[in-house]
Order: structure tokens, then C-alpha cells, then sequence
């Protein structure tokens, strides 16, 4: 019975070794908090030892304990972190609109589904921009006087240059980073690969939010002279945080897990740590997406890795590019279709007070993939 029981042991051991190094073991718990943008609203809420209602009740199960504290630590924050959410996946959708896979997601708590199970390029995106969205939203929240534990950045004061001065209202960037960090990295378990790529793209994230901060000032002076501004940080739009994400994930660095040696860059001693999957190529920087394996074909359904296909995307026939027909539709071919459609036009407003139109049919022609 003890040697059965030896032998399990050992067997578990090796599992739990190659997992490890592999980094595509078991599915983990990264991103599962993501499923509260479905859920999270003013109606759901959450109360305290002291009765007093903060928020969710129905999403409790998709975090973890340490989230769960968070949130209550810091009432208000909760719509934050949803609104970021938001804004993210139209984002990366926006981004991804003329690509194979064009950001698709659902109403489970497994938003943007089984690719956030990958260790892709995509995968790398994802991570990157939901981390962004929430230390974008926090922080702009934080200004905003929504979140009770922030206000805006106050640091910033007395003279900036011989004629203005730091004043107003900074968006409170580095909070949004420090809850951020705590909050969506707390969902990662274990020190593989998959948790090293995770932690290095939500990094990504955030520090892009905190890299285009850029300076906002407003003159004063006799009959607006401007002899005198008053400036303070303003975060980027999101838009400006999708290009550079955007940009990054076409440069992404594919690596792999390096367990020996040091640090190459600081010279510590670092068991774990990511290195190029290339000797020649240099190491990524903080800002930099990394991934460590091949991307799905996006081109046909699959449900085992929760890809879609292309079948039924609108393309453009006259596009060379990634959004036109012959890449698109991975060489299966497009139909036709043409409509006529029928608008109202040429409005013409009368006084007083009506507006008249007329009708105006238009042919408009699609094409969408077989």
C-alpha cells in the first residue's frame, strides 16, 4: 500500500514538473474575474460585515478571496473596474475588426473564451489591454471623485517653468497601476510559463496607460493673454493605448522559460525569468507583449481551441490587406450580395416647425466569406 501510494506520489510529481516547464498544463483561473462585465451593475451588490451594501452579489464566485477584499476596501470601484472592462473589449475589438480573429467574446464569464487558455499572440493582446482598461478607468475614476479610497494626483505642485505651475486635477495614474496590479494579477497561480507571460503582458499594459500621460494646461491672464498656465497630467485616450498595444503585438517576442543562471540584464540571481526563444534576438522590455506558442488557425471553426472561422465575415474584394476577400476568407472564396436601400434625404428644415425629406434608394453591394 505504501509503495501504491509512493508511486502516485512520483507520478503526480512529474506531472506537476512537466506542466511547469511546458506552460500549457491544466487551465488555470487567469482572467475568469473578466466575467464581471456581464454582471456588474448598480443592482448587484455586496454587504459587508456591517450590513452596508457595497457591491456584486451574483459574480462573487469569479473571484478570488483577495479580490473580493480589495473591492471592499474600495467602495466605488467596482464600475470602474467593469467600465474598464468595457472599454477594453470594444477596443480590441476595434483593433482586430479586419484580422481572422477579430476579438470575439461572449456572455459566459469566459469572455473573450478559450484563448485567454493559450499562450498566442492574441492571448498576449488580451491580457495586455484588460489590465489597461482597468488601470485606465480606475485612475480616470480616482479624478472623478467616483472612487472613496482616491482623489486626483496632488503631487504636482508650485512652479513648472518660468510661466506656468503645476495645478488642477491630475488623473491619479499610479493608483489606478498599484490597484491594478494587486487586482488582476492576483489571479494568476503558479511560476510556469503561462504565469510568466500573463504577469509580464498585464504589465505591458498598465505601463503603457502610465508612459502617454501627457500635459494639459489652461491659460489665465488680462482678456485670456495666457501670461500665466496652469497644467496637470491627463491620461491618454484609450485609442492612443490600443495603437500601441496594437503595435506591440505585431512585434510580440515569442519566449521561453528560463530556469538557470542569472538575471542578464540586472545580473541576479533569477530562477525564473523569461528569456527569446532566439539567442540572437534581444531580451523584451517591460513594454513589449510575449507569448510562447503558435497561434490557432483562425480560419475554420474549431471548438477544442474556441475559434470561430471566417465563414460569414464581411470582407473588401478590392483590399490587398488583411481585410480583403483572398486573406480573409483564407482562399475558400466570398459571395455577392446586393440590396437596395431606401433613406431619407436632402432635409430641408421650415420655419416654423417641421422638416420634410425625400426619399432616396441607393444600391449598396457586400461580400462575405464562404
Amino acid at each position: 500500500m505504501r509503495s501504491l501510494a509512493l508511486l502516485l506520489g512520483v507520478k503526480a510529481a512529474c506531472i506537476l514538473l512537466v506542466s511547469s516547464l511546458s506552460g500549457t498544463g491544466a487551465v488555470n483561473n487567469s482572467g475568469r474575474w473578466w466575467g464581471i462585465v456581464n454582471v456588474a451593475s448598480s443592482s448587484n451588490l455586496l454587504t459587508n460585515s456591517k450590513n452596508v451594501q457595497l457591491v456584486l452579489d451574483p459574480s462573487l464566485a469569479l473571484l478570488s478571496r483577495r479580490q473580493r477584499r480589495l473591492i471592499r476596501q474600495n467602495p466605488g470601484i467596482l464600475h470602474a473596474i467593469a467600465a474598464g472592462l468595457h472599454t477594453a473589449i470594444k477596443e480590441c475589438k476595434w483593433q482586430f475588426r479586419n484580422r481572422r480573429w477579430n476579438c470575439p467574446t461572449t456572455h459566459s464569464p469566459a469572455v473573450f473564451g478559450k484563448i485567454v487558455n493559450r499562450g498566442c499572440r492574441e492571448t498576449a493582446f488580451v491580457f495586455a489591454i484588460a489590465s489597461a482598461g482597468v488601470t485606465h478607468a480606475v485612475a480616470r475614476s480616482c479624478s472623478e471623485g467616483a472612487i472613496e479610497s482616491c482623489t486626483c494626483d496632488y503631487r504636482r505642485r508650485g512652479p513648472g517653468g518660468p510661466d506656468w505651475h503645476w495645478g488642477g486635477c491630475s488623473d491619479n495614474v499610479d493608483f489606478g497601476r498599484v490597484f491594478s496590479r494587486e487586482f488582476v494579477d492576483s489571479s494568476e497561480r503558479g511560476r510556469d510559463l503561462r504565469y510568466l507571460t500573463n504577469i509580464h503582458n498585464n504589465e505591458a499594459g498598465r505601463m503603457t496607460v502610465a508612459s502617454e500621460m501627457r500635459q494639459e494646461c489652461k491659460c489665465h491672464g488680462m482678456s485670456g493673454s495666457c501670461t500665466v498656465r496652469t497644467c496637470w497630467m491627463r491620461l491618454p485616450s484609450f485609442r492612443t493605448v490600443g495603437d500601441f498595444l496594437k503595435d506591440r503585438f505585431d512585434g510580440a517576442s515569442r519566449v521561453v522559460y528560463a530556469n538557470k543562471g542569472s538575471n542578464r540584464a540586472s545580473h541576479r540571481a533569477d530562477p525564473r525569468h523569461l528569456e527569446p526563444e532566439n539567442p540572437a534576438h534581444k531580451p523584451p522590455s517591460a513594454k513589449d507583449l510575449v507569448y510562447f506558442e503558435k497561434s490557432p488557425n483562425f480560419c475554420s471553426y474549431n471548438g477544442k481551441t474556441g475559434t470561430l472561422g471566417t465563414s460569414g465575415r464581411t470582407c473588401n474584394s478590392s483590399s490587398p490587406g488583411l481585410d480583403g476577400c483572398e486573406l480573409l476568407c483564407c482562399g475558400r472564396g466570398f459571395k455577392t450580395r446586393t440590396e437596395s436601400v431606401t433613406e431619407r434625404c436632402n432635409c430641408t428644415f421650415h420655419w416654423c416647425c417641421h422638416v420634410s425629406c425625400l426619399n432616396c434608394t441607393s444600391t449598396r453591394t457586400s461580400h462575405q466569406c464562404l
